[in-house]
């Protein structure tokens, strides 16, 4: 079966054999032996026999319907055809044309061919994901099914034994107390793998107690979510990790300074950066198996929310964190697979209430976004930039490009798409955006949002201040939109230059 876009391929090859060519040119294998011209109408015969060999060997097979080495084996029978046939008719011309010419010619088009070969068979490796997205069961309302009983003192020694083989005896006594592990209700499991929650009775248990740290279980999301349909309704979750934060602390402190950031700078582009790349994320799980993964808190407590639980308390005991959870709602819709890349695309309120997504370079570590409430609950309320700076969802680097304003840059994507202006109210999450009057969010809709807004200008530190900063803009701009544009635009870069101000 011929591959779809079969003449993109040739393309490539003709493109490789222009390369090969130009190569043996500046090599300059022939110029003792004949004219140029001679050559070059060589390696257009060549080219042309490349492509009629590689039908009658299948190389231009669908990848959809071949394997990696039946593609190679093709391209191995294309280079070797063409090799004997160049030093039995080459010889037999009336220009003294040289084999060896060829012959190496038709090896560095082998060589290349196969590089791209592998890239494309590694494409649909790394891009075919088998595991299909969890499908979420929609359920009603529903109560714990056990009643209310104690353990009985060899049941309590049981689960001692049990906690301490994975944890130490303060663990034990601190989980005794705050997830009742004297109780039937509640339930200890410490298995790798999510199917130990398959075998619970749906509502059995009011609390389930997960010993297994999430840096080494498998599959977190669809562990959270077969917990979620487990339990009963407010039905508690306790689970654990090792920080990310710990790992760097002990990384940093091991080594001499230098040489301790080179290491954890390998460690985290091991363990952070590459398990989150498309081109390699499942690479990564195929050969770890997901074991001692470095996570953070922020993506630890985002799963949670992603999978329809809310955080009550997090105990630090060394250099373990326990969750205790319980919960809440439906999980969010399962994804596939999320792959967190440097660039993200955020959903912003706009124009009409138009929701349209604006680029920005990643901040924040994974699943974030889900714990924005939980944040701004934690911090008392919301804050009027939408975020802090001690925000522990924002990365180290994070905090950086902020500070410079380099996460911004992305967004003039959005300006070339004309989404949105240079000067203008920034555009809003919807979750920002709800926290705002009637009035005024009827007023930002009548116009674009802006790359530059007026908060930095008037720097508010309250929403009431916010507001009637946004709204003397806004009025500004209704009546004469051009000058107003032009007046904000230089006070905004006075106060960047002047006062420092950093992206929120």
């Amino acid at each position: 079966m011929i591959r779809e876009g079969w003449h993109r391929r040739i393309a490539v090859d003709v493109l490789v054999w222009l390369l090969a060519a130009l190569l043996c040119m500046l090599w300059r294998w022939v110029s003792d032996k004949s004219e140029i011209v001679h050559y070059w109408a060589l390696f257009g015969v060549l080219t042309a026999a490349w492509i009629i060999v590689g039908f009658a060997v299948q190389l231009y097979r669908s990848y959809k319907d071949t394997w990696f080495w039946q593609s190679l084996l093709s391209l191995i029978a294309d280079a070797g055809i063409l090799i004997g046939l160049c030093w039995w008719i080459l010889p037999q011309l009336p220009y003294n044309l040289s084999p060896r010419v060829a012959m190496w010619t038709i090896l560095i088009v082998g060589a290349l061919e196969t590089f791209v070969v592998v890239m494309e068979h590694y494409w649909k490796y790394a891009t075919n994901m088998t595991v299909p997205a969890m499908q979420i069961e929609q359920r009603k309302d529903a109560q714990v099914t056990n009643k209310e009983e104690k353990r009985s003192k060899s049941s309590i020694e049981s689960i001692h034994q049990s906690v301490l083989s994975v944890t130490t005896e303060a663990d034990y006594y601190m989980l005794r107390k705050k997830a009742r592990l004297d109780s039937r209700l509640t339930k200890v499991v410490c298995d790798r793998n999510r199917f130990a929650f398959l075998q619970l009775q749906d509502y059995q248990y009011e609390t389930i107690v997960d010993l297994t740290l999430l840096n080494d279980a498998k599959g977190i999301n669809r562990r959270f979510c077969i917990v979620n349909q487990k339990l009963p309704d407010e039905g508690r979750y306790v689970c654990c990790y090792r920080p990310q934060e710990y790992i760097k602390s002990k990384i940093l402190k091991r080594y001499p300074w230098g040489l301790n950031w080179l290491i954890y700078c390998i460690y985290f582009f091991h363990k952070r950066v590459v398990p989150r790349l498309m081109l390699t994320s499942r690479l990564y799980y195929d050969l770890t198996k997901g074991r001692k993964r470095m996570l953070s808190k922020t993506e630890v407590l985002g799963r949670l929310y992603y999978c329809g639980f809310e955080v009550d308390e997090i105990v630090p005991m060394g250099h373990i964190e326990y969750v205790f959870a319980h919960r809440h709602s439906q999980p969010y819709p399962q994804e596939q697979i999320k792959v967190y890349g440097p660039l993200i695309k955020l959903p912003r309120v706009c124009k009409n209430k138009e929701i349209k997504y604006f680029y920005k370079f990643r901040t924040m570590h994974p699943y974030a976004e889900y714990i924005q409430k939980y944040v701004f609950d934690a911090r008392g309320g919301m804050d009027i930039a939408d975020k802090s700076n001690d925000d522990f969802r924002i990365t180290t680097w994070g905090k950086f490009m902020r500070k410079y304003w380099l996460d911004e840059l992305p967004m003039l994507i959005n300006w070339f798409k004309r989404d949105v202006k240079l000067v203008g109210v920034r555009p809003l999450s919807r979750t920002m955006f709800e926290t705002y009057p009637k009035w005024l969010q009827d007023k930002r809709t009548l116009s674009k949002p802006g790359l530059i807004p007026p908060f930095y200008i008037d720097h508010p530190d309250t929403f009431d201040e916010l507001f009637a900063s946004e709204d003397k803009y806004l009025t500004e701009y209704l009546q004469h939109p051009l000058w107003t544009d032009v007046k904000y635009f230089f006070l905004t870069m006075r106060s960047i230059l002047g006062r420092k101000t950093h992206s929120a």
